[in-house]
């Protein structure tokens, strides 16, 4: 059986299962939102299933165990920002996945949306700015 992009978005939706995300939204929206703006399947996996490592219980052996393509585990392992970890370091992983740089511009766009960074305070608003401006930076060094 071949594992689909619908069995990754499976994953992720029991994964995320009660989440919401800081406008009391299901926080699957926003991995599915990320999904939408990448193309192939191997990004479109990685994209839906990019927090459940780092958000939930699952494990990268859970989703070995439940068939996903070893490449969009590896992706995925590299999105995962673990507790504790320099937000250099983290990157530093992102850039030795091409696949996890889409994903993770990706998800950036849709973390800085106009629409989600409005329902937050005019100083969490300028903190993330500048940490995913710092970030893209950082990404896009890495693609020259």
């Amino acid at each position: 059986m071949t594992f689909t992009v619908d069995d990754a978005i499976r994953i992720a939706r029991a994964a995320h299962e009660g989440q919401v995300d800081k406008s009391g939204k299901p926080y699957i929206g926003h991995p599915l939102r990320v999904m939408s703006t990448v193309s192939g399947e191997h990004a479109r996996m990685a994209a839906v299933l990019h927090d459940v490592l780092e958000d939930t219980d699952l494990t990268a052996d859970d989703l070995r165990a439940a068939g996903c393509p070893p490449e969009v585990v590896d992706t995925v392992v590299a999105l995962s920002h673990l507790p504790g970890e320099p937000r250099e370091d983290y990157l530093e992983r992102v850039l030795t996945d091409p696949v996890a740089v889409v994903v993770k511009r990706a998800d950036i766009a849709d973390n800085m949306s106009p629409p989600r960074l409005a329902l937050l305070d005019q100083a969490t608003q300028e903190r993330l700015r500048k940490k995913y401006a710092d970030s893209l930076d950082v990404l896009g060094r890495g693609a020259r």
